[in-house]
């Protein structure tokens, strides 16, 4: 009997340890977990903050809120000559005029190309160089150009402002409207149609909108003519 006794207090003893080394390991096993749970916080908090982070600065890159700004009041130029329409004396001031920031230097919050062309009574007329350009070259608009090849850049310093063909005409200071540009008006025999991407559109064309490489025609001339625009411009690598 004593020895049953003494067998069996020898089991215990061996199997204590046993038990002690189970629960050592649930207790690493728990701080590994309580560990693992820490850096998965820690990870998604950075990650959080960054992303926070990231969005206000880009609030603050577009110089507000991010929304959209309405698109402005359609305006034109006021001249009513015939073509070819040359660049104004002051090109400056009528940019100013039409609502446009002027600065020494090319803003650079939002920076896209669109192209325009006016073809009229079948041969196209220039959109000069330098609209919304100082002669000086010491400021410019935010929407201009640099060449006559049609090119319409528009190089902002805030990302949330929206741009129409009526400023460039503005800019040009040429009448554009539902029934005239410059001095050539619609009526019986002609017409002024608008395409963008090779599409009619109908309404004002002042308020088409300007868009990266949106492509935009003014087509004038006999009413019954078949429209020949394109719907796409190529532009130079990089614009």
């Amino acid at each position: 009997m004593a020895s049953k006794r003494g067998t069996a207090a020898k089991q215990n003893q061996a199997r204590q340890p046993a038990k002690e080394r189970v629960a050592a390991m649930r207790k690493q096993q728990a701080r590994r977990e309580r560990r693992e749970r820490i850096v998965i916080f820690g990870a998604v908090g950075v990650i959080t903050a960054a992303l926070i982070g990231g969005g206000t600065w880009a609030v603050v890159s577009q110089g507000g809120s991010g929304e959209q700004s309405a698109l402005p009041t359609a305006i034109s130029g006021s001249g009513t000559s015939e073509p070819p329409w040359p660049l104004p004396a002051d090109p400056v001031s009528v940019a100013r005029e039409a609502g446009l920031t002027v600065q020494p230097m090319e803003g650079t919050a939002k920076h896209f190309h669109a192209h325009l062309d006016v073809p009229v009574n079948g041969e196209e007329v220039t959109v000069p160089a330098n609209l919304g350009i100082h002669p000086s070259g010491n400021a410019m608009s935010e929407l201009h150009t640099h060449d006559e090849r049609g090119v319409l850049h528009v190089e902002a310093p805030t990302a949330n402002k929206r741009y129409t063909l009526g400023q460039v005409f503005a800019e040009w200071d040429v009448r554009l409207t539902a029934g005239a540009i410059g001095g050539l008006r619609a009526d019986g025999q002609n017409s002024l149609r608008a395409y963008v991407d090779g599409e009619q559109v109908t309404g004002n064309p002042a308020d088409i909108e300007l868009k990266p490489h949106r492509q935009i025609a003014l087509l004038y001339g006999p009413a019954d003519a078949k429209a020949d625009v394109p719907a796409e411009y190529d532009f130079k690598p990089g614009e």
